[in-house]
């Protein structure tokens, strides 16, 4: 009887080891590995595909998995996802949020189970939820590179100016801030034959090339005569780029990105893109599991932290090794 006791208890032992009950993990490739949740704004933009793909291979050096999942810049399913985390205890969880605001309710789900809470790119503007460290572009830095990158490929000609916008980042909504601040600046002290810089129209990008399209198709309409867009990013620029091409524009209208991410870097190799202010996200995906490290291990990692920008043009495309 004792020998038939052992062998149920050593049974039971064995099944409940087999469904996770004994480490902190999540099933598939991070089993027996503490698990490290990520869920992106949208993988359709290959700069989060970057920091998913960084953020596991970081992680790993340390002993951990990472689960990255894709909001599909949905904030309903992002909200979901981290629900998810939470119920799969998750030893952290990074969030690029697909809308800064709301998602704060989410993160304190997160905060109240214990569950330390990291953003990346895109900051959670709810003052009310807790985040450990923030990793992010300098992007009001980068936006004013944006301004002069404008003011270098419109000269004194100057001309009318579309932006194509994402007013539901935090981290766009900097960007064409900085990007206003030295337009405006430029305007109070032109030289003298100059003409100035006029912004005339802010109109959704979506932050894709769908809906960028969509709307420089319908803005240039009635609009002849733009001579410029500033995109918050790379495939909202080459989203402008595809209508204006579709109405023989695109040789009028010169087109300043941000993001640099190997399509927009093309792009300007190919004169598609004027400039791009550059940012990086495999050292936003290295600094956020540096920063979960500290964390676990009882330090405090720096709240926030800005990686500068730099600017890209055609002279730096055409020695780009990536390009060759």
């Amino acid at each position: 009887m004792k020998k038939i006791i052992n062998l149920i208890l050593a049974i039971c032992l064995i099944a409940w080891l087999g469904c996770g009950g004994g480490t902190d993990s999540t099933s598939g490739d991070n089993e027996s590995k503490p698990v490290i949740g990520y869920t992106s704004k949208d993988l359709s933009n290959p700069f989060f595909n970057i920091i998913g793909d960084t953020l596991k291979s970081e992680a790993a050096k340390h002993g951990y998995g990472v689960v990255v999942v894709d909001g599909g810049d949905k904030a309903e399913t992002q909200d979901k996802q981290i629900d998810d985390f939470i119920s799969q205890k998750v030893k952290a969880i990074v969030v690029s949020p697909c809308d800064s605001k709301s998602v704060g309710a989410s993160i304190r789900k997160a905060n109240k189970a214990g569950i330390p809470v990291f953003t990346v790119d895109l900051a959670c503007t709810d003052e009310t939820a807790e985040i450990v460290s923030h990793v992010e572009t300098d992007n009001y830095g980068g936006g004013k590179l944006a301004g002069e990158a404008m003011i270098k490929a419109l000269g004194k000609d100057g001309g009318k100016v579309l932006i194509l916008h994402l007013k539901t980042a935090d981290s766009c909504i900097q960007r064409v801030d900085g990007f206003t601040e030295v337009i405006t600046a430029h305007n109070k002290e032109l030289a003298e034959g100059a003409e100035k810089i006029e912004i005339i129209e802010t109109l959704p990008g979506g932050g894709n090339q769908q809906q960028s399209k969509k709307s420089t198709e319908d803005f240039v309409q009635g609009n002849k005569d733009l001579r410029a867009i500033f995109a918050i990013n790379d495939p909202s620029a080459l989203g402008a780029y595809t209508a204006l091409k579709q109405v023989g524009m695109e040789k009028q209208v010169t087109i300043v990105g941000f993001d640099g991410e190997k399509a927009g870097k093309q792009a300007i190799k190919d004169g598609k893109i004027f400039a791009d202010p550059v940012q990086y996200p495999d050292k936003m995906a290295e600094i956020t599991i540096k920063s979960i490290v500290e964390y676990i291990d009882g330090k405090k990692p720096e709240k926030l932290i800005k990686i500068p920008a730099e600017l890209y043009f055609k002279e730096d495309a055409d020695k780009d090794p990536d390009l060759k």
